[in-house]
């Protein structure tokens, strides 16, 4: 698929706003940790990916009720939706100087089509070593659900079925796309968010 910036410039995938907020003091402290002067731009992708798909919990995974969206809380209570997972993985990275923007799906909401579609997250990061964009999905592995770091073939937590009305979404944002973040603002129960509330489609 050829993904599409919404941005005209490749700094917009660089910039901190309230969700984004890369110069809170324990992002800081978190990229001091995770960073290594003699990494290679992939090799401080792929540690911050892992990190953030494999120590914070997919809120939905451990049955908890809080809602989290900007990346200090991501990252200060230790969980997510894919959603915040992915705002904690863009501020690590634009931390770094490295581009990274929001991308999603639309995909099956469980097990049939009666059950609806809701909107799942992930991020697309610009290697400017390899001059392209690369989508990785943070949201954490499980049965069934595996994603990998990779700089070549996507391998994603979800492949996308399009007879099933599900949709690749092109776009690479640079923020957060206003329906995730409202839904994520404006409800306090995060189980009652997953099952009934969150967003189906932009």
């Amino acid at each position: 698929m050829r993904l599409i910036c919404e941005a005209p410039h490749l700094e917009d995938y660089l910039s901190e706003d309230e969700i984004v907020d890369y110069s809170h003091p324990l992002l800081q402290e978190t990229i001091c940790r995770l960073q290594s002067t003699e990494d290679s731009e992939i090799e401080r992708v792929r540690k911050t990916f892992e990190f953030v798909r494999d120590t914070i919990h997919h809120s939905c995974d451990i049955q908890s009720v809080r809602v989290t969206c900007k990346a200090s809380e991501v990252l200060s209570f230790g969980e997510g939706l894919c959603y915040a997972k992915s705002h904690l993985l863009a501020a690590l990275l634009r931390a770094q100087g490295i581009p990274t923007g929001f991308c999603y799906q639309r995909l099956v909401a469980g097990s049939t089509l009666a059950m609806g579609h809701s909107l799942h997250g992930l991020n697309a990061v610009y290697l400017s070593s390899l001059e392209k964009w690369i989508r990785l999905d943070a949201r954490g592995n499980k049965p069934g659900v595996q994603s990998e770091f990779s700089t070549e073939e996507e391998r994603l937590a979800y492949i996308v079925q399009p007879e099933l009305d599900e949709i690749d979404y092109p776009i690479i944002y640079d923020r957060p796309h206003p329906v995730v973040v409202d839904a994520l603002q404006t409800h306090t129960d995060c189980l009652v968010l997953s099952q009934h509330f969150l967003p189906e489609a932009l």
